[in-house]
């Protein structure tokens, strides 16, 4: 008897997540198929130029612009950011610096600093 291995594949939106690009801005012919776990790991590996430049330019989806702006998901929406943004929008609102993106960062320093304190309480319990 022989084992026969069924090809792993995702949705689009599943495979543009794994890659952090926007879906909507990725080709045709990427929205519209079913991606193989084999070419992922060849978009991954060597991304062709559509990907390259969605990487470097954008739009980016919201995780990408939130870890560019240094605030979380959740920080994006209070501030009023809904949409996907291009990296020359991330690098104004950067620029502007307004008062919520000023207010986010600040959160989300205060929940990084909560973070390594209760990792550091655990790591010494362990210890001791």
């Amino acid at each position: 008897m022989t084992s026969h291995q069924t090809t792993q594949t995702m949705k689009p939106a599943t495979a543009a997540k794994k890659l952090g690009v926007y879906l909507e801005a990725t080709p045709a012919e990427f929205q519209e198929g079913v991606i193989s776990r084999a070419e992922l790991n060849a978009l991954q590996t060597d991304p062709p130029q559509w990907l390259q430049d969605l990487r470097r330019t954008g739009p980016h989806p919201r995780p990408v612009v939130a870890a560019k702006l240094g605030v979380s998901i959740s920080g994006l929406a209070r501030g009023g950011v809904t949409e996907a943004l291009t990296t020359e929008q991330i690098d104004a609102l950067k620029t502007e610096n307004p008062e919520w993106l000023r207010r986010e960062r600040a959160t989300q320093a205060d929940v990084r600093k909560e973070a390594a304190r209760l990792k550091d309480k655990q790591r010494e319990s362990d210890e001791g």
